[in-house]
């Protein structure tokens, strides 16, 4: 079974050369790379794809930029294998990604969305495991029953709302469900959990399995830090909250609305982000976070 890679560019080229020989060096040699140049002002970004000799690489720019919501959206209008991956163009697949994804997805033949096992890096490529990732992993991820965890509609919508789990680049898509549920409009810090929310109210299946195959790039100095400091990050996240409250009461789904009214690890992150933001951020991200804590 073919398996399309998206990876949506704009970014440093030297490290969406190293994506590029991430994929290059499945072991499952059976899939296909898109690369989707969102008008990144390199020219040598489209010579390093003429020269690369693999049919099953394909490199295509944008005749205006888009924009990352935009462009998501466009490799979902390109997909048209039964599995998709929407990589970031600095993260890394481990050699036997697409075996373990593609091995869960036989396990579990109706899962919407696969999370591989994932280690965090820096920008200079070396492993550690910040904070949030500590919570992510050790707290917040399911635990595997036989090697896979299957999470289904309320399950799944509830997990994800305690607090965000996934790696949104290490992700595996069943085309369809990204074909028939789009993401929302208005929330681009949080884009990727509200589109998982939404799977998961539509009834969808959640699988995941521990076997790390991935490495999840998170940066000192990157866009959604920023987005924190500036008080976006949680201004959005209250406004989706309140949203998913909403959504959860309507289908009946108590527990999920109870969590997410309460938001705990949510507004614990803001507290463990108060200390920068005093001392990094402006009045209005001050403002944004301490709003964050204390609201109900």
């Amino acid at each position: 079974m073919t398996h399309e890679i998206f990876v949506p560019f704009w970014g440093e080229p030297e490290l969406l050369y190293k994506t590029v020989e991430s994929v290059l060096a499945q072991s499952d040699p059976d899939w296909r790379m898109i690369i989707i140049d969102d008008c990144y002002p390199d020219e040598t970004v489209g010579q390093y794809f003429a020269e690369l000799a693999d049919p099953r690489v394909e490199y295509t720019r944008n005749e205006a930029n888009l924009g990352i919501t935009e462009n998501y959206r466009e490799a979902i209008r390109r997909a048209s294998s039964p599995f998709i991956t929407i990589l970031g163009c600095d993260d890394l697949m481990h050699p036997e990604y697409l075996r373990v994804v593609k091995a869960a997805a036989a396990r579990a033949p109706q899962a919407d969305v696969i999370q591989p096992g994932v280690v965090v890096i820096d920008e200079n490529g070396a492993e550690g495991l910040p904070l949030v990732d500590r919570v992510k992993q050790q707290m917040l991820a399911p635990r595997p029953v036989d090697g896979i965890a299957v999470l289904t509609g309320q399950e799944m919508a509830t997990s994800l709302i305690r607090g965000d789990w996934l790696y949104w680049p290490s992700l595996t898509f069943r085309t369809q469900t990204l074909k028939e549920i789009d993401f929302r409009d208005g929330l681009p810090i949080i884009q990727d959990l509200a589109l998982l929310m939404d799977i998961a109210f539509a009834g969808g299946t959640l699988v995941f399995v521990p076997e790390v195959v991935f490495s999840y790039r998170r940066h000192g100095s990157s866009a959604s830090q920023k987005t924190l400091l500036d008080g976006r990050r949680f201004r959005d996240e209250r406004a989706y909250y309140r949203q998913a409250v909403g959504l959860a009461r309507g289908k009946g789904w108590g527990k999920t609305a109870r969590t997410a009214q309460v938001r705990l690890m949510s507004r614990l992150h803001a507290i463990t982000e108060l200390p920068g933001v005093i001392r990094y951020g402006n009045r209005t991200g001050l403002q944004s976070t301490l709003a964050h804590i204390f609201a109900i």
